[in-house]
């Protein structure tokens, strides 16, 4: 099927109760058993829940995966993985430019569980090769990154995790979706996202998935997601297949959109350096053109110092100051003080987190109202 045909129907039978075309959210704890040993493939809601497994199965669809589970949370999504293919002792790489919160769960906690982290710059093929050791499990890789938006070739980059072994190439696919990019399609073993963002795309739900490619991997995944029970609720996963259903009309809308605002920026005076994959002058633009079939919308730009970047998110009215993205309505933020605070500032400015940089997820919005917006802020 097409991928708008199991954006809505992959996973998602009718109910077999009452016909109903929506799966309904089944808000129960537990389920009546017929007898010692005899159910209906359910038995306590940590363990499954239909509503979540159709939101699973549709993940695993649309990722191209063998099976795909739902986490309360996009941390929770990646802190699974860890409990997947880390243990003491074991090496991990991950992307330099990597989300705050992922850099601080690696950093503060699983570190100190006994295992090792290289970051590296993984657009960087020959520093990925260089990093890989006979002990490295993992690694981590976010294309494009957040907020710089650095593209890493997934294929290239499987090809070197693939030589080593049993290392598994992750991919946080969060920016593009699978709509616009599928990491297992190009190499990858496993794909996690924040459901919050996109997949759901209404700001009303905190969620994650993680989606496998390997059968061995879904089991011990399984396990673990019910032995730690940081399961998506029912509400949230009916909120996130809603979202789904919409996620190519919307991802398009969002991409173009994102060009204009960025063609905009990149014009401006004030903006002294922007970030943007579909902009020809992004170094990794002949890559993005290659491994995704779209460009998104998320912009980082530059306007030089704290000052500039206060004054300007102070003067913002249609764009939200707020932490997160991928809704239908734009946010705009300030890395340096939000999503990246954890790391460290000598770390941030290597990476190019200035304290002048902004990041801004466009919208669906009318696009003029936007650049209107911004350009009141500029002053």
């Amino acid at each position: 099927m097409g991928f708008r045909t199991d954006a809505i129907h992959a996973g998602q039978e009718p109910d077999p109760t009452t016909g109903a075309v929506t799966v309904p959210i089944y808000q129960t704890s537990t389920y009546v058993q017929e007898g010692i040993g005899k159910h209906k493939g359910f038995e306590y809601a940590r363990t499954q829940n239909p509503t979540r497994s159709a939101l699973e199965n549709n993940m695993a669809v649309l990722e191209r995966g063998v099976a795909g589970y739902a986490f309360a949370s996009g941390m929770a999504a990646t802190t699974a993985l860890t409990q997947l293919l880390l243990k003491q002792n074991d090496h991990a790489i991950c992307s330099d430019n990597v989300y705050g919160g992922t850099f601080r769960l690696f950093d503060k906690i699983v570190k100190h569980y006994g295992v090792d982290f290289t970051y590296v710059n993984t657009s960087n093929l020959r520093d990925v090769e260089n990093a890989m050791r006979p002990n490295t499990k993992m690694v981590f890789v976010e294309t494009p990154t957040n907020p710089i938006m650095a593209i890493t070739d997934i294929h290239a980059v499987a090809e070197i995790v693939h030589r080593s072994g049993d290392a598994r190439l992750v991919v946080d696919n969060t920016f593009m979706s699978p709509y616009f990019q599928r990491p297992i399609e190009l190499g990858a073993d496993i794909v996690v996202h924040s459901t919050t963002k996109y997949l759901n795309g209404h700001s009303d739900s905190v969620g994650g998935v993680v989606v496998l490619k390997r059968k061995d991997d879904a089991d011990r995944l399984q396990f673990i997601q019910n032995a730690a029970g940081a399961i998506l609720s029912p509400f949230d996963s009916w909120l996130v297949l809603r979202g789904i259903k919409t996620l190519p009309i919307r991802m398009e809308a969002h991409s173009t959109n994102g060009r204009l605002v960025a063609k905009y920026l990149a014009e401006h005076k004030k903006v002294q350096k922007i970030y943007y994959p579909g902009l020809p002058t992004h170094p990794g633009h002949d890559l993005a053109r290659r491994q995704m079939s779209g460009f998104g919308a998320m912009i980082a730009f530059d306007l030089g110092s704290m000052d500039a970047a206060r004054q300007f998110l102070g003067r913002v009215r249609l764009c939200s100051l707020a932490e997160s993205l991928g809704g239908v309505e734009t946010l705009i933020s300030h890395p340096a003080t939000m999503t990246h605070a954890s790391v460290p500032a000598e770390q941030r400015t290597k990476l190019g987190i200035t304290d002048g940089l902004v990041r801004i997820s466009v919208g669906i919005e009318d696009v003029d109202d936007l650049i209107a917006d911004l350009d009141d802020a500029f002053g």
